[in-house]
C-alpha cells in the first residue's frame, strides 16, 4: 500500500499521521481478535522446541488439549497484550511507511504521479519494520509469557490466579531491569525489518498486477461497447483498489511476510518463555544444560535439538491464519483510507 500522491498533496503531515495511526490500529485489533487462538498455538509449539519432551504432537493436537485442559479462556490466554501489539504494530508500520515513502521520494526527486518502485516501497517498508522492532519487543515478551503460563502452573480449585499482563511486566521489570524487556529482541528486529518489507512489497507488486488486469479488461470492454475510457481514478487521480483486490493482495503479503524470516520469530519465542519452561535455577522444568540466552546460542540450540523442522515448528498454522488476518487487515485499512480520503 504506497501512499497516493492525493493524499501527499492534500493532507498535511500530521492529517496523514493521525489517518495512518487510526486506521492501522484498527485493522490491527480486528484481526488480532481472530488470530490470536492460533498464535497461542505457533508461541507454544516454538517453545517446546528444547524441552526433554514434547506436550504437542502439532499444531491440531495443540488446539484440541488447550481447548479441553483450558477452555475458551485458554484460547485467548493472553489477548490484551496481543491486542495492544497489534494496535502498536500496525500503526506505527503504516505511519513509518509512509512518511519514509515522501523522505524517498524527496531525496530521488520523485514526481507525485509516480508510483514509487516495488524496491523504493521495501526500503521504506524495512525502516518501518525496523523502528516498530523496538516498540513490539517488550509487549511479545508479556504475551509469550502468558501464553505458557498454564502449561506449567497449577490450575483449578484452591489455586493462586496467574499473573496478568501488567503484572508479568512488571516481574520481569522486577527480575531483569528495564533492559530485559527487551529479550529476544534480535529475533523481533530480523523478522520485523525483514517481513515488512516483504509485507509491503508483495501487496503492492500483487494489487499491482489486479490493478492492471482490471484496466486491460476494462479498456478492452469498452472499447467493444465503442464508448470512451474514462481512466477509472479515483478523486485524486489514483486508481483505488477493490475491497476484494485489497483482500487478496493482503493475503498474498500475510504469507510472505511469515515464511521468509520465520526462524527469528521461533528463536524470539524460545528465549521469551525459556524462564518458564525451562529454569536455569532447577525444578521440575529445568533443562541439565540450558544455552545462555542469546540469539545465536538459541538457534544452534533448536537446530541440534529437531533441525530446520524445530527451527520452524508452528510455521504452517502461522502461515495458514497470516493469510485470512493480513487480508482483514488491508481490507479495513485500504476501506477505511478510501473512505475518508
Amino acid at each position: 500500500m504506497e501512499t497516493g500522491p492525493d493524499a501527499l498533496a492534500r493532507d498535511s503531515p500530521a492529517l496523514r499521521a493521525v489517518k495512518d495511526i487510526t486506521f492501522g490500529s484498527i485493522a490491527g485489533m480486528v484481526s488480532k481478535v481472530f488470530e490470536h487462538p492460533f498464535d497461542l498455538t505457533k508461541v507454544r509449539l516454538q517453545s517446546q522446541v528444547l524441552d526433554s519432551y514434547a506436550r504437542f504432537s502439532g499444531p491440531i493436537d495443540c488446539l484440541v488439549k488447550t481447548w479441553k485442559n483450558e477452555g475458551v479462556s485458554g484460547l485467548y490466554r493472553g489477548l490484551p497484550a496481543p491486542i495492544v501489539g497489534a494496535m502498536v504494530e500496525n500503526a506505527s508500520l503504516f505511519l513509518v511507511y509512509g512518511e519514509l515513502q515522501s523522505v524517498i521520494r524527496n531525496l530521488t526527486a520523485r514526481p507525485l504521479d509516480v508510483d514509487p518502485t516495488l524496491p523504493q516501497l521495501a526500503l521504506a517498508a524495512a525502516g518501518a519494520g525496523m523502528f516498530t522492532s523496538f516498540l513490539l519487543t517488550p509487549i511479545e515478551l508479556v504475551k509469550c509469557k502468558m501464553q505458557v503460563q498454564m502449561l506449567v502452573t497449577p490450575t483449578g480449585p484452591g489455586s493462586l490466579p496467574l499473573p496478568g499482563p501488567i503484572s508479568v511486566l512488571l516481574g520481569v521489570v522486577r527480575t531483569t531491569g528495564l533492559r530485559g524487556l527487551w529479550l529476544g529482541h534480535t529475533g523481533t528486529l530480523l523478522r520485523e525489518t525483514g517481513g515488512t518489507a516483504a509485507w509491503f512489497s508483495t501487496k503492492e507488486f500483487v494489487a499491482r498486477i489486479l490493478v492492471a488486469r482490471r484496466k486491460t479488461n476494462d479498456r478492452a470492454e469498452l472499447a467493444g461497447s465503442g464508448r470512451a475510457h474514462s481512466g477509472g481514478h479515483g478523486s485524486g487521480g489514483k486508481v483505488q483498489l477493490k475491497p476484494w483486490e485489497s483482500a487478496v493482495s493482503g493475503a498474498c503479503a500475510g504469507a510472505a511476510f511469515n515464511f521468509v524470516l520465520f526462524p527469528a520469530d521461533s528463536v524470539k519465542s524460545a528465549m521469551q518463555t525459556e524462564e518458564e519452561l525451562r529454569p536455569r535455577n532447577g525444578g521440575p522444568n529445568a533443562a541439565s544444560q540450558v544455552p545462555k540466552a542469546t540469539f545465536l546460542s538459541t538457534a544452534k540450540a533448536m537446530y541440534k535439538a529437531q533441525g530446520i523442522r524445530g527451527l520452524y515448528a508452528g510455521c504452517g498454522i502461522t502461515v495458514a491464519r497470516s493469510i485470512p488476518s493480513s487480508a482483514i487487515i488491508f481490507l479495513i485499512y485500504d476501506g477505511l483510507s478510501t473512505r475518508f480520503a
